[in-house]
């Protein structure tokens, strides 16, 4: 599927995609190149940084308060990760996965969710299993080409700038919950 644009996402996306993402319960994302821009600072000790999107945790979260799962399925090791996850509130943070696919199989009967109810944002070959078996495949504009084939819905944006963003706005517009998300966000007090 060709990158949508979000401001005019019904004349890009398809019914079927639409439909896919009204019925997710379970996102599920790789970190690195989905969650940030895929560059990892290694000093002597190890990982040094990672770059997230603030703009990609305020997404992330309002979907957790929308009420649906979040969880994390990467392939590396990372105290960083860990942390992001906490900051957001991220409870599922599954690490060193090599069978992403087995991960987010698992994912989904320990939460009673079926895959077609579960959503995977991946870049790069690894995920493309995961991608496969989900309800929902979703990849930033920069992912790998095999992966952007493999997608049902690809972010305009790149890893790491608020692609993350753009699939959680997708996804709260699809399920009829983005305009009370920004409700209250939108709310005046008075001076």
């Amino acid at each position: 599927m060709k990158p949508a644009d979000e401001s005019n996402a019904t004349d890009t996306i398809t019914t079927d995609v639409i439909r896919r993402a009204a019925r997710i319960r379970l996102v599920a994302m790789d970190v690195d190149g989905t969650l940030t821009n895929g560059r990892i600072v290694i000093g002597e000790k190890g990982e040094l940084a990672k770059h997230f999107s603030v703009r990609d945790g305020l997404g992330l979260t309002l979907l957790r308060r929308a009420g649906i799962e979040l969880a994390i399925v990467t392939g590396r090791e990372s105290t960083i990760v860990k942390r992001r996850a906490a900051e957001l509130g991220i409870k599922r943070v599954h690490q060193n996965v090599a069978d992403k696919r087995g991960a987010l199989e698992q994912l989904c009967e320990s939460l009673g969710i079926g895959l077609n109810e579960s959503a995977f944002v991946g870049d790069d070959w690894p995920d493309l299993p995961a991608m496969l078996a989900c309800g929902l495949a979703a990849a930033p504009v920069d992912a790998e080409p095999e992966v952007l084939t493999a997608a049902h819905w690809v972010s305009t944006r790149p890893a790491g700038a608020g692609a993350i963003r753009d699939l959680a706005n997708f996804l709260l517009r699809a399920q009829g919950r983005f305009d009370g998300s920004l409700a209250p966000f939108r709310a005046t007090t008075a001076r």
